[in-house]
């Protein structure tokens, strides 16, 4: 039998192996049987064994690489603008991404370190908020002219992410806001919503390396900006996203006005203000929240 297939092709495949074991006149019935449950084994085998699957880049290259070109801080950086024009010209870079995200299983997904998911769900989210605004670039004044009067834009599930349609909306609050997976209410300053009113869109990408200095720094810069939240003799003049999501500071600190108090030097400059804010017994007021898209060439 070794012999007999060691005149064989080496470059034969199995199916003409067994084909030759089969007419090759010199083959018995004995040797037939062998190749067949060869080939079975053979065949076998290549159906339990998946193909290998690219490592996924957690360095998120090409989104950093698009971040830092056409994100802009503004505001003495507490706050960002984003050149959608400049992206859309090189949306093949993005849509190169969004492919890498799109191609990670739930089983890869599975294999991340906690930091590494986080960040991956943070960028998707960011990435597909982006790609969902150039769809009707710039033929839009806010991401919510891309919703209806039935479904808002937060709604619609049109981002494959571990293998299934998603929306924004599935995204933020049952991935990265599923109680037990993170609960860092830090990320509501690292998804960006496309407005104005949102925390900035950070000019890089969230790596797992570097991900608790990156949403402190998130943190610090939208506290820091006074048109969005300050402090007074008053009250705690805040972004209306501690109102929505106040369940998640809560959580974490027992209160809004607790979870802020270590900011105090971010939302005023006043001492005695300071120590109000830090003792977290000011009230606390909700701010309007302003939907124009964050466009770098937005005349607003």
């Amino acid at each position: 039998m070794a012999e007999a297939l060691s005149r064989v092709d080496a470059r034969l495949t199995m199916r003409d192996r067994t084909t030759w074991c089969f007419f090759s006149r010199p083959a018995t019935l004995r040797v037939r049987r062998i190749c067949l449950l060869l080939c079975a084994a053979m065949s076998g085998l290549a159906l339990i064994v998946p193909p290998a699957r690219a490592a996924f880049d957690h360095s998120h290259a090409r989104f950093n690489a698009l971040l830092q070109e056409h994100v802009v801080w503004i505001s003495n950086g507490h706050a960002s603008e984003v050149d959608y024009a400049a992206i859309k010209r090189e949306q093949t870079v993005l849509n190169d991404y969004l492919a890498e995200v799109a191609a990670v299983t739930p089983e890869q997904y599975g294999d991340f370190t906690k930091a590494e998911k986080l960040a991956f769900l943070i960028n998707a989210y960011n990435a597909y908020t982006i790609d969902f605004v150039l769809t009707k670039y710039p033929d839009l004044k806010s991401i919510r002219d891309l919703g209806s009067l039935f479904s808002s834009a937060w709604k619609k599930r049109r981002f494959p992410l571990l293998g299934d349609k998603r929306s924004l909306d599935e995204i933020e609050h049952d991935m990265i806001r599923k109680p037990g997976d993170f609960d860092d209410p830090r990320i509501h300053m690292a998804v960006n919503c496309a407005s104005i009113g949102c925390p900035a869109l950070s000019n890089e990408a969230y790596v797992a390396e570097h991900l608790d200095k990156q949403l402190d720094d998130a943190v610090r810069r939208f506290l820091g900006d006074h048109s969005r939240n300050r402090a007074d003799q008053k009250a705690l003049w805040v972004s209306k996203i501690f109102d929505w999501y106040a369940g998640d500071f809560e959580k974490q600190a027992g209160s809004v006005t607790a979870w802020l108090a270590p900011f105090s030097s971010q939302l005023s400059d006043d001492p005695q203000i300071q120590a109000a804010v830090a003792s977290a017994s000011l009230r606390i007021r909700y701010l309007d929240y302003d939907w124009a898209l964050n466009d770098r060439r937005n005349p607003n």
